[in-house]
């Protein structure tokens, strides 16, 4: 079973997004998907309850508190991808990061961000899960806007740091369409959304 953790240090970086959307790929090329949502906000939660039952099934689980994680979990289950709770201070994170065979980071393409970002990818790569290397961390340069002249510098020092940037995922607003019905863009063929998950292409590869 392949435990995939979606985490940043702070709110806005589009971690649900990323989260549920990657339920949808997996549950859309028939793998058994739980979407275990850990945060207090519990918007994971309320996303699996709009999902249409004509759509790949994905279960949820509530892990928004310590004592929760791991409940209900199927031995059958192929995924489980975790909405994370924000930030690592919290024992239910550390917990979670434990449990973790690959972590998934979102990080946004602004000079505001980037220090707590540092910090927070520092913090991670000392927990011993991460520095004996039984969880991988894949960063996702998230919510880019084609005007954004802050993206490259980003990838830049975040490689000199050896954290290198898989993939940019764009801010569209068809994602919040989507998420309104418990839909991502896997879930659907038009041109649009096969342009838009062509961006998410390098990010599936590493993680399978």
């Amino acid at each position: 079973m392949k435990t995939i953790l979606v985490v940043n240090s702070k709110g806005g970086c589009g971690k649900t997004t990323l989260a549920t959307n990657l339920a949808v790929a997996f549950a859309r090329r028939g793998d058994a998907v739980a979407l275990a949502d850990a945060d207090r906000q519990k918007s994971s939660i309320a996303w699996v309850k709009r999902r249409d039952k004509s759509k790949p099934g994905i279960v949820s689980l509530n892990w928004s508190k310590v004592e929760n994680i791991g409940e209900d979990k199927n031995k059958d289950l192929d995924v489980i991808v975790i909405d994370g709770p924000g930030g690592l201070r919290s024992e239910l994170a550390k917990t979670l990061i434990a449990e973790a065979s690959e972590i998934v980071v979102p990080v946004l393409p602004s000079v505001f961000d980037w220090d707590a970002t540092f910090k927070f990818l520092d913090a991670i790569s000392e927990l011993k899960r991460v520095r004996k290397g039984k969880a991988e961390i894949h960063l996702v340069a998230n919510r880019v806007n084609r005007r954004s002249t802050q993206i490259a510098d980003l990838e830049d020092e975040l490689a000199k740091r050896g954290y290198p940037v898989l993939c940019r995922i764009a801010d569209r607003v068809v994602y919040a369409k989507h998420a309104a019905h418990g839909e991502g863009i896997f879930d659907f063929a038009d041109a649009s959304s096969r342009d838009m998950r062509s961006q998410w292409h390098t990010l599936l590869q590493a993680l399978d």
